[in-house]
């Protein structure tokens, strides 16, 4: 079983450990951040990436601009709809500086480690099917090859949706991730290439294929992809919506940071280009949650918020995985062991209420979390009254949630970079079950805004009653506890996403 990367804690291969972590100290409030003092210590040869936030509507300011160069900053790119300016600099006090400016709201750097992240760690390598396997799947009639590996449609009631629909054509996923590989038979008749994007420095990069993963990066982008929406066209694996498009835009470093300049260019270029759905199966880097009393994390949790508030405006449902450390996100408090993950962690305690997982929590973000093949919590999976929208197949140890034949691995089948596919888990993989349903959902209901598809989506629900005990192992004693009714509770939200509904309601 692979651990955990302690950045990527959705980008996962396999399922992971119910990491848990005794708390030391609660991250101050300091005027100068914790990322600005890291600048310090290193001189002020230390470049760093800065978001701040002015009045959104307005290019910035003069008097801003002004600020900014003084202060020594240089402006990369500015979303002036919402007001948020990427900046780089080497001063080690830029953002303290700034946010005395008038009309600077906040400012934040967006990493704690210089420019470019220093080092690749490896996320997870997940499962290649064998030519073997490939070769021994029995498909029925009117299955792709690989479908009866595939334990998860069912589960949602997707092979039956398709005997209804496949989705529109005229709706499009955006994939906000590692990069997606366009050019894998399973993806490439429902690529979008127009809303298709590389925004890794924080400004879109329109090169053809820049949205694709490098050869050493990882292949959790085109599995996600291939899960939302790869084709039935008789080869591979079939998506939850494979009538629907499906595009990529790569925010994720070599490295595999998700660092917030990313991910807002990421939410922007989607609702700039028509996108009806994304799928967010990551949190925003360095911070696993990102605290009000923290000058850096709030900026961040600002920049980000009024991002995805004008994706939803502009009609796209923001769905994103909940996350995999068993976390009761409801709780009082938690223990994070691992921010900044780009420098050096420590454990700090944190109210979940004051910090937030972004983009996961932020508000109006669908927050979904995973179920086994059992139909039961994935035994990593996040959860939280209060917290959790809604649930998905997002497999598990096989041994904890065995599939029935002919599925063989508890895990999620999927596309894999280079033409193969391959088993991976995690919330990450739930998410785009649920991306896949919100994409059906619009495809028949193609006039619906965002607030109607997500209200269709909690609606149709399958209400799933809490596991009680949650005993998955059989040890005896519980290793989650769930709250809340039948209708909504903190294991499965409104209930377990459903296909058929999305197609028939």
């Amino acid at each position: 079983m692979t651990a955990p990367h302690k950045r990527s804690r959705r980008l996962v291969a396999v399922p992971l450990g119910m990491a848990m972590a005794t708390a030391l100290a609660v991250v101050p409030n300091a005027t100068a951040s914790a990322a600005e003092a890291d600048g310090r210590a290193a001189g002020d040869a230390t470049p760093l990436s800065y978001v701040v936030n002015v009045l959104p509507g307005h290019a910035p300011s003069a008097r801003v601009k002004k600020a900014i160069t003084e202060a020594g900053g240089t402006i990369v790119t500015s979303y002036d709809r919402i007001g948020v300016i990427v900046v780089h600099s080497s001063e080690p006090g830029f953002a303290a500086a700034v946010r005395g400016v008038r009309g600077v709201r906040s400012a934040g750097a967006t990493r704690t480690a210089p420019l470019p992240a220093q080092s690749a760690t490896d996320v997870g390598t997940p499962r290649a099917l064998t030519a073997e396997e490939v070769a021994r799947a029995e498909a029925a009639d009117g299955q792709d090859p690989l479908e009866p590996l595939q334990w998860d449609l069912p589960a949602i009631k997707a092979d039956k949706a398709h005997e209804v629909s496949l989705g529109s054509r005229d709706v499009t996923v955006a994939v906000i991730d590692t990069g997606v590989d366009d050019t894998h038979p399973d993806i490439a008749p429902n690529f979008d290439r127009d809303a298709s994007v590389n925004c890794v420095t924080g400004k879109p990069d329109t090169t053809d294929g820049a949205w694709r993963p490098g050869p050493a990066e990882s292949p959790h982008g085109t599995h996600v992809a291939g899960e939302i929406a790869a084709a039935k066209n008789g080869v591979g694996v079939t998506g939850v919506a494979p009538g629907v498009k499906v595009s990529g835009i790569k925010v994720s470093t070599p490295a595999g940071y998700f660092y917030t300049e990313a991910v807002v260019c990421g939410f922007m270029w989607a609702a700039e280009h028509g996108v009806d759905v994304t799928n967010n199966s990551y949190y925003t880097d360095p911070w696993y949650f990102n605290c009000a009393d923290d000058p850096d994390q709030r900026a961040l949790v600002e920049a980000l918020t009024r991002a995805t508030r004008y994706a939803e405006k502009k009609g796209a449902v923001n769905v994103a995985a909940a996350g995999n450390e068993n976390y009761d996100l409801a709780a009082d408090e938690i223990t994070d062991p691992v921010s900044p993950n780009d420098s050096t962690p420590s454990d700090r305690v944190i109210d979940p209420s004051e910090c937030l997982d972004i983009p996961t929590q932020l508000p109006g973000v669908v927050t979904v979390a995973s179920t086994g093949a059992k139909g039961v919590k994935s035994s990593f999976s996040n959860h939280g009254l209060g917290v959790i929208d809604i649930a998905a197949p997002g497999g598990d140890s096989t041994r904890l949630q065995t599939p029935a034949p002919p599925a063989t691995s508890g895990l999620v089948l999927g596309p894999l970079p280079g033409g193969g596919w391959g088993y991976m888990a995690g919330t990450s993989m739930a998410s785009p079950h649920v991306a896949g349903v919100a994409a059906l959902i619009k495809s028949t209901h193609p006039h619906a805004p965002a607030a109607l598809v997500k209200a269709l989506l909690y609606a149709q629900a399958d209400a799933t009653p809490c596991t009680d005990p949650y005993d998955l192992d059989g040890d005896g004693k519980a290793d989650a506890v769930c709250e809340g009714p039948r209708s909504y509770n903190g294991f499965y939200g409104f209930g377990t996403a459903d296909a058929l509904d999305a197609v028939t309601k």
